[in-house]
């Protein structure tokens, strides 16, 4: 197994914050998109807390537009977080 292979079968621990850092300001993705340049779609990936990766002038664009420190948008948790399981179809009594 390659590393990079390995690197994508593990849990990653690092979360992004910017829903809450939004929902605190009393902004929306689009006029932070409009505001930094970046993308909705690929802000949307971090609000979702999807991202795999971030540049860093996005994370200076995004830090610069809601005042705040990188530490603020990013943490890292302890346990890495569990795959979502298929929920099994229950049908009976």
């Amino acid at each position: 197994m390659s590393s990079s292979t390995a690197a994508d079968s593990t849990a990653h621990r690092v979360r992004c914050h910017l829903a809450a850092l939004l929902d605190d300001r009393k902004m929306t993705l689009v006029e932070l998109a409009q505001r930094t340049g970046i993308t909705v779609a690929n802000l949307s990936v971090l609000k979702n807390d999807r991202a795999r990766a971030v540049r860093f002038s996005t994370l200076t664009a995004i830090c610069e537009v809601l005042e705040c420190q990188p530490g603020e948008l990013l943490s890292m948790v302890t346990e890495p977080r569990q795959p979502i399981r298929p929920r099994a179809d229950r049908t009976g009594p």
